[in-house]
């Protein structure tokens, strides 16, 4: 399963749901400004949970966009390091979507989320109901633009990719139809095509 990569602007967000991500496949990286000295209790202890999958990186100088840069910066070393890694920036910084952007158009797996809880590997594990999950399921499908699965065999391993239980057949040929009567795919023998238009 790819790696999830969680960039977090501390200087934008400061997340009391860190907790939230323990038991999934994350990376955690928090930027802290260079005039934070104090990290609040439950941030840390959280963090420290995580191990060596999480760091801290105390960024150098000061000004506007001082820290956004420093993200940017090591948003490129990660990708280089792993390109088929799911990217996540946690800010509610909207300068961050023209790189967001730019990235996503070279099939780049990266999106900016104001919130922690807005992660779609996150909203699918507390769905609770089949129109959660179909809703959790198109929001990740749309975000993957051009590279969706073609053929019923890749979208039902993508579905299942995207829960920690795991669909049986009966299972998902339920899901899939589900989606095929809310219009979202069409399929024909084993390729299938999306209709999102009411979605983006």
């Amino acid at each position: 399963m790819p790696t999830n990569y969680v960039l977090i602007d501390l200087e934008n967000v400061q997340p009391k749901n860190l907790n939230i991500l323990l038991g999934h496949p994350f990376k955690i990286i928090i930027f802290v400004g260079e005039n934070q000295s104090k990290l609040p209790f439950d941030l840390a202890s959280t963090m420290q949970s995580f191990g060596e999958d999480a760091q801290y990186i105390k960024i150098s100088g000061n000004g506007n966009n001082a820290l956004d840069f420093h993200i940017a910066y090591y948003l490129g070393k990660f990708l280089m390091e792993d390109l088929e890694g799911y990217y996540h920036i946690i800010s509610k910084d909207k300068g961050f979507d023209p790189l967001v952007k730019h990235l996503k158009r070279n099939k780049n797996r990266i999106h900016r989320w104001n919130d922690l809880a807005e992660i779609p590997i996150l909203r699918i594990s507390s769905a609770t109901n089949i129109d959660e999950k179909v809703e959790a399921v198109i929001k990740n499908l749309i975000s993957r633009g051009q590279s969706r699965p073609r053929k019923i065999k890749t979208l039902s391993n993508t579905i299942n990719s995207l829960f920690a239980d795991k669909m049986n057949e009966n299972e998902m040929s339920s899901f899939i139809n589900a989606l095929k009567t809310k219009k979202y795919i069409t399929v024909s023998g084993e390729k299938v095509s999306y209709n999102f238009k009411n979605k983006l």
